[in-house]
């Protein structure tokens, strides 16, 4: 369910080759990779050597107007934002500004707060406290001996997962963590040239995707040509997350079909725990394919046997129990004559806290099931991630304190299977990282904090 996790952001970038406005582009594509942070957005255009940037709280439908689409500039970037501790300000919403240069990221950097407390004994006064300001810092430490030296020294000094894109000069530049954690991906035509979190915001615009930004590459984009460089080497630990639950089921991410892996997911749980049962119902909206596949395999027919109300945005966190389960309600209904007197197999994604899945297995059995057996197409999620997911201790995480059978017995589900970690890369098939799974951190700073949230936990 998407209220119990969050990914940070979603960025765009887009060069003209033709010096057309990309301001138009750059709305659409934030509408397209609006999934990935719903509470703020933003962009900035280049033109006539200033920057034009606009950012509101909200979803980009409410924020920019028809006049803001409007905007002059061949070259331009947007973004997505979900902050992961705290209110959203005004202050924190990307892309950030320097003189010369502006960045807007996806990710997080594990060493945010050394590299802000190193800043701010140079005296330098912070704006905001998103992670973009510190990248654009780093950058402007050393860009004046030029856009490759300056990102190589910011991808030096930083700790974590991050995609950035960004403009210097009239040039687009993007580049990636040497682990490629978060995905950033291009395209092109004959007009434009596009970076972007997810090829859906490719599809939006007519743009084909061409490929994937490398991690620890540069790509630089200006006279109407993109060069590559690769600056950094390291092990690839793609972020198994998207696959599971933050993209879209349409977007091609480090070359592979967001669907298709959600199909495989679906398939290998279904070979690692069969049921016996009478319908396959997902928990929507992220699980639906992975039920599909998972109803085909099994040879149960897939029902629709809850509904989601698509009116209604991320609930927050709720002071009481009464309160998680009226806010549930609001999301979700179920079809009674689907779920009467049934044995139903819930799909979900993953169970991060447990708390709004134990509400939807209520909610089922209130509807007249016989029984509930979940199936969830992820391992157990036991340690917190340090890279953009918004699970960042171990004391909120179910599976950190509870053994599958105390969840099974939390949840109020007669039974309860999780896809293994052999499963879920399997199904895959790339490298990962497993951080949150199994405590293997692609970066030494994520496992210091670790180590010490470890230890506060006792």
């Amino acid at each position: 369910m998407d209220d119990e996790k969050h990914e940070e952001c979603g960025v765009i970038g887009i060069y003209s080759k033709k010096s057309q406005p990309v301001a138009p582009l750059l709305y659409r594509a934030m509408v397209a990779l609006q999934h990935r942070g719903q509470d703020a957005a933003g962009f900035a255009v280049h033109h006539n050597g200033k920057f034009e940037t606009r950012r509101g709280l909200g979803l980009v439908y409410d924020i920019f107007s028809e006049e803001d689409q409007r905007l002059e500039g061949a070259v331009g970037i947007g973004h997505t934002r979900y902050p992961t501790t705290g209110r959203c300000l005004i202050s924190d919403v990307q892309p950030s500004a320097g003189a010369t240069t502006v960045v807007s990221h996806n990710g997080h950097i594990s060493n945010y707060w050394d590299l802000r407390k190193e800043f701010e004994k140079e005296g330098v006064k912070m704006a905001s406290q998103v992670d973009s300001e510190i990248i654009l810092l780093l950058l402007q430490k050393k860009i004046g001996e030029g856009l490759e030296s300056a990102v190589k020294y910011a991808m030096e000094r930083l700790d974590g997962a991050y995609s950035v894109a960004g403009i210097y000069d009239g040039k687009l530049f993007a580049f990636r963590d040497r682990h490629a954690i978060r995905p950033l991906v291009y395209g092109e035509n004959r007009d434009f040239f596009c970076i972007c979190s997810e090829s859906c915001a490719l599809d939006t615009n007519n743009i084909p995707y061409a490929g994937e930004v490398r991690g620890g590459e540069m790509i630089v984009v200006e006279n109407g040509k993109a060069a590559k460089k690769q600056l950094l080497d390291g092990a690839v630990h793609n972020c198994m997350f998207e696959y599971v639950y933050f993209a879209r089921p349409d977007s091609i991410i480090n070359k592979k079909w967001v669907y298709q892996v959600r199909k495989r997911l679906g398939e290998e749980l279904a070979a690692e725990h069969p049921v016996k049962a009478d319908i396959v119902v997902p928990v929507p909206d992220t699980s639906r394919t992975a039920a599909q596949a998972f109803s085909e395999k099994i040879g149960l027919r897939l029902e629709e046997g809850l509904i989601k109300n698509r009116y209604i945005g991320r609930t927050f966190i709720m002071p009481n129990q009464g309160a998680r389960a009226n806010a549930v309600k609001l999301k979700l209904n179920p079809v009674r004559p689907m779920l009467e007197g049934k044995r139903v197999v819930l799909i979900d994604d993953s169970i991060v806290r447990g708390t709004t899945l134990k509400e939807i297995v209520g909610m089922v059995r209130g509807a007249g099931a016989a029984e509930v057996h979940l199936r969830i197409t992820s391992p157990p999620i036991r340690a917190p991630c340090f890279y953009g997911v918004d699970m960042s201790t171990y004391s909120e995480l179910i599976a950190n304190k509870k053994s599958v059978e105390e969840i099974r017995n939390f949840l109020g589900a007669d039974s309860l299977g999780y896809l293994s970690l052999d499963g879920l890369k399997k199904a895959i098939g790339l490298p990962l990282c497993t951080g949150c799974l199994n405590e293997d951190y692609p970066t030494e700073y994520a496992k210091k904090l670790a180590m010490e949230d470890r230890e506060h936990s006792g």
